[in-house]
């Protein structure tokens, strides 16, 4: 009885013993092995199976941590203090892993070398025309925010349902843009190795869609967890984590699209 009563009103996480950091671990260690293999043989079955294990391994760290929130009542007031502070802090190594991006792009724009003809963009590379597609992504995820802030405000509001409507709609404007950037790669006239703006281009906003995929997926689990009345006005973090994780989404496109898709061009 006394070992409950300290587990369940501690300062600090108590965290169980889990297999999972291991199987993520050798997943990526898999994933980026094959990888290296998939380059140099054209052979992706080994970067699949890291794939498929760290899916694995991400579904059923997912699923403890919604047991410790909900069902164990783990997640007391500090230890969400705890949780809060340290997306805050992976937020800020994600700016900081973007900022390397932005580095490289103006670094190689603003005083163009010789090899590229001295001119940007690189002699031979027709960018995009900033006021079509990617303009129309960037209204896509401006109006993302929106829907995701709604959703936010009606569960600050005990709303279940215009929670769960702002929710699937945020999820939706996600997964257009999604489309969205995979037909702008499809009809590009340029690729990854055509000079630096082939490979600042690609790397910058491949990231990023990368990161709308993540962000997608966190946003799916919460309306599932907030289907099944996970989420309270006053607890729920996993929410607000992908709300912040989103927003942050949204702000690293604007600069994207302004310097890259617009001044760039």
């Amino acid at each position: 009885m006394n070992v409950m009563l300290i587990k369940s009103d501690h300062s600090f996480h108590l965290v169980d013993q889990s297999p999972w950091p291991l199987t993520a671990a050798l997943g990526a260690l898999i994933m980026t092995t094959g990888m290296v293999k998939w380059f140099h043989h054209f052979d992706p079955t080994t970067m699949f199976l890291g794939v498929i294990i760290l899916l694995f391994t991400t579904y059923q760290w997912w699923r403890d941590i919604t047991r410790e929130g909900t069902l164990q009542g783990l997640h007391t007031n500090i230890v969400s203090k705890g949780l809060r502070w340290g997306m805050i802090l992976f937020i800020t190594s994600e700016i900081l892993f973007f900022f390397s991006f932005f580095w490289a792009f103006f670094h190689s724009s603003l005083s163009p070398v010789l090899e590229v003809g001295l001119i940007w963009p690189p002699s031979g590379v027709i960018p995009f025309n900033a006021v079509q597609v990617p303009l129309l992504n960037t209204i896509i995820l401006l109006s993302s925010g929106v829907t995701i802030t709604w959703s936010h405000h009606a569960l600050m509001e005990n709303n279940h349902t215009q929670a769960l409507q702002g929710l699937i709609l945020t999820v939706v404007l996600g997964v257009y843009f999604t489309m969205l950037q995979g037909l702008e790669y499809w009809e590009a006239t340029f690729s990854i190795s055509d000079s630096i703006y082939g490979s600042s281009f690609f790397v910058a906003t491949g990231f990023h869609g990368l990161h709308v995929l993540i962000g997608t997926s966190f946003l799916t689990v919460c309306i599932f967890r907030h289907w099944t009345c996970h989420f309270s006005s006053s607890h729920h973090f996993g929410f607000e984590a992908a709300a912040w994780y989103w927003h942050f989404v949204d702000v690293v496109w604007l600069f994207l699209y302004l310097s890259i898709y617009w001044w760039g061009s």
